[in-house]
C-alpha cells in the first residue's frame, strides 16, 4: 500500500501550485492526473497581481514575466471603430510590484509549474484515476486505477480535490454544486493574424453582435479570440467549427486570421459547492467554484485556494499547528468564491445582454463613461485592487484580529518599496513573522525569540504611513502574506495572548 501525507487529485494549476507550495515547506505530496498527456490548449489567460505576489515567494513571478505578455492597454470598439483607449500598464502603480495585467496561457503555465515540481523531485503521475475514497478517521484510504487497469490502495493523511468542474472528489463527498449555466456558448480560438487588434493590447467589441475579446499573446501576430455564439448555432455547439462562427464581431474588430492553431467551444457555469472541506478531504479550484471568465479570475482564485491550504496543511503535518487550523480554509475561501461568482455574473450579464436597452448601454454610455471614470485616481485604484484580488481579505476569519492604522487583521500585507528596501522580500521564507514599521520594544523582541518568530523592523518612512501602516505598530504576518494580528498598543502582551489562543503551536513546545 502506498502512503503519503497529501494526495492531490488533478494536475491543473490549482493542484500543481498546491504540490509546489507543500514541497517548498518540506511536504512531499503525491499528485495524480487521469489525463495521460498535458493539455496543449487552454482558456485561462490572465495572471493577476496578487497571484504574482504570491509567486514571488518562490521566485516564480520572474519566470512568468519572462514567458508571458504584459498588457499595456484595453481598447473598446463600437461599429468597427475604437471608441475608448484605457492605458493599463501602470494602473496599480504604488500598490504592488506588479501594477499591470499579465497574460500567460494556462497550458504554458502548467508546463512551468510542472518543471518547478520536477526540480523538487516530484512528478505528476499521469493516467491514474481516482475511483473512490473512504475517510477512516486517522487517515483516508483511496482507490486508484492506473493506465494498465490495475488498482492500487493509497493511504493519505489528507486528500485535495483539484479535479475540475466534474470533480470525482466532490461527487464522493456528496457536496452539492448549486448554481446554473449561461445560455450563451463560448468559443476560444488561438490564432495568428493581422490588423489593429494585433498590437499587443486587449480589444473588446461592445456591439450588439456576438461578444468578442482579442487577448494578446507573447510573440508577434499571436492572439486568443474569446467570443459568444448566441443564435441557433448554439444548439450545435459540439460540432461547430471556426468557419461556422459569425463574422460580425470579427469584422468589427478588423481581425484578419492567417492561421488557426486550435478552436474549441464550451458552456459557462456559475456554481459554488456547499462545502470546501469534509473531514480529511478538501475541494479547491474548479472543483469548488466555477464562474464566467469576466475579469480573468478563475485560475487565480484556484491558485489562491491552493496557497491558503498549503501552509495550513504543512503546519499541521509538521506538528507546528493544531488540526483545527484547517477549519479556517473553508471559512476564508468560500465567502470569497460566492462573492466572486455574484460579481462576475453581473459583469458577464452586462457584456452579453441582448435588447435595445442593453445595446444602448454598451455602445453609447459605456464608451463615454468608462474612460471618464478611469481618469479619476480613486476609481482607477478601486478597479485595479478589485480585479487584481488585492482587496481580498480574511477579516472575518478566526485567525484575524486587531487593527492598527488602516490595516486590519485579515488584510493582505500592504506592499512598500522605499530606499531599496522591499517589505515583501521577507515573505520568501514562507513562515510566520512580525513586522514593525518604526521602533519596537525589547519585550516584543523577547516574545518573538521565544516563539520562533522572525522580527523585521523597518525604520519609519512616510511611505509606510501612506500605505496604511501605523508608526511603531506590530503586524503578525502569516506564511501567505496576510496580516493575522495588528496591534498598536500593549504589543508584547497582545501578541502573547493571540499566540496562546491561536492554533499555531509555540516553538517552545
Amino acid at each position: 500500500m502506498h502512503r503519503c501525507d497529501v494526495l492531490i487529485v488533478g494536475a491543473g494549476p490549482t493542484g500543481l501550485v498546491l504540490a509546489l507550495w507543500l514541497a517548498a515547506q518540506g511536504i512531499q505530496a503525491r499528485i495524480i492526473e487521469q489525463e495521460q498527456q498535458p493539455s496543449d490548449t487552454s482558456r485561462a489567460l490572465a495572471v493577476q497581481a496578487r497571484t504574482l505576489e504570491l509567486y514571488q515567494q518562490l521566485g516564480l513571478s520572474e519566470h512568468v514575466l519572462a514567458r508571458g505578455h504584459t498588457v499595456a492597454a484595453i481598447n473598446l470598439w463600437v461599429k468597427g471603430e475604437p471608441v475608448a483607449h484605457l492605458p493599463f500598464s501602470h494602473i496599480g502603480e504604488g500598490l504592488t510590484p506588479y501594477s499591470f495585467l499579465e497574460i500567460y496561457p494556462q497550458d504554458e503555465h502548467e508546463r512551468l509549474l510542472t518543471e518547478q515540481l520536477l526540480a523538487r523531485g516530484i512528478s505528476v503521475e499521469r493516467g491514474v484515476t481516482l475511483r473512490g475514497f473512504v475517510d477512516q478517521g486517522p487517515h483516508l484510504l483511496a482507490q486508484l486505477q492506473h493506465q494498465d487497469g490495475h488498482l492500487e490502495s493509497c493511504q493519505a493523511a489528507y486528500l485535495a480535490g483539484c479535479d475540475g468542474a466534474r470533480s470525482t472528489v466532490r461527487h464522493v463527498l456528496g457536496s452539492g454544486f448549486p448554481g446554473g449555466t449561461y445560455q450563451q456558448v463560448f468559443y476560444v480560438a488561438d490564432v495568428c493574424g493581422q490588423g489593429p487588434a494585433f498590437n499587443g493590447e486587449l480589444h473588446v467589441d461592445l456591439d450588439e453582435a456576438d461578444f468578442l475579446a482579442v487577448f494578446p499573446l507573447a510573440g508577434s501576430g499571436r492572439a486568443r479570440l474569446i467570443g459568444t455564439v448566441r443564435d441557433e448555432r448554439a444548439a450545435r455547439a459540439d460540432t461547430l467549427r471556426f468557419e461556422d462562427i459569425s463574422r460580425r464581431a470579427i469584422d468589427h474588430l478588423q481581425v484578419q486570421v492567417d492561421q488557426l492553431n486550435w478552436f474549441s467551444t464550451y458552456h459557462v457555469h456559475h456554481r459554488v459547492t456547499e462545502q470546501f472541506r469534509q473531514g480529511r478531504a478538501f475541494l479547491l479550484g474548479d472543483a469548488a467554484h466555477i464562474h464566467s471568465p469576466a475579469g480573468g479570475q478563475g485560475m487565480n482564485t484556484g491558485i489562491g485556494d491552493a496557497i491558503n491550504l498549503a501552509w495550513k496543511l504543512a503546519s499541521v503535518l509538521k506538528g507546528q499547528a493544531d488540526p483545527q487550523l484547517l477549519d479556517s480554509f473553508e471559512i476564508e475561501r468560500i465567502g470569497f468564491a460566492r462573492q466572486l461568482v455574484a460579481t462576475t455574473d453581473r459583469v458577464f450579464t452586462f457584456a452579453t445582454a441582448q435588447g435595445p436597452l442593453a445595446d444602448l448601454l454598451r455602445t453609447r454610455l459605456a464608451p463615454l463613461l468608462i474612460p471618464r471614470a478611469l481618469a479619476l485616481g480613486p476609481v482607477r485604484e478601486w478597479l485595479f485592487r478589485t480585479v487584481s484580488q488585492l482587496t481580498l481579505n480574511y477579516r472575518q476569519s478566526a485567525l484575524s484580529d486587531g487593527v492598527a492604522g488602516h490595516v486590519h487583521g485579515g488584510d493582505r500585507l500592504p506592499w512598500v518599496a522605499v530606499d531599496g528596501v522591499d517589505n515583501f522580500n521577507t515573505l520568501r521564507a514562507i513562515e510566520w513573522q512580525v513586522h514593525v514599521y518604526g521602533d519596537t520594544e525589547e519585550r516584543v523582541r523577547a516574545v518573538c525569540e521565544v516563539e520562533g518568530l522572525g522580527l523585521h523592523v523597518y525604520p519609519w518612512q512616510q511611505a509606510y504611513g501612506h500605505a496604511g501602516f501605523a508608526r511603531n505598530a506590530l503586524y503578525l504576518v502569516r506564511p501567505d502574506g496576510y496580516v493575522a494580528l495588528a496591534a498598536g498598543d500593549h504589543q508584547a502582551s497582545t501578541l502573547t495572548d493571540y499566540l496562546a489562543r491561536s492554533p499555531r503551536r509555540p516553538q517552545s513546545l
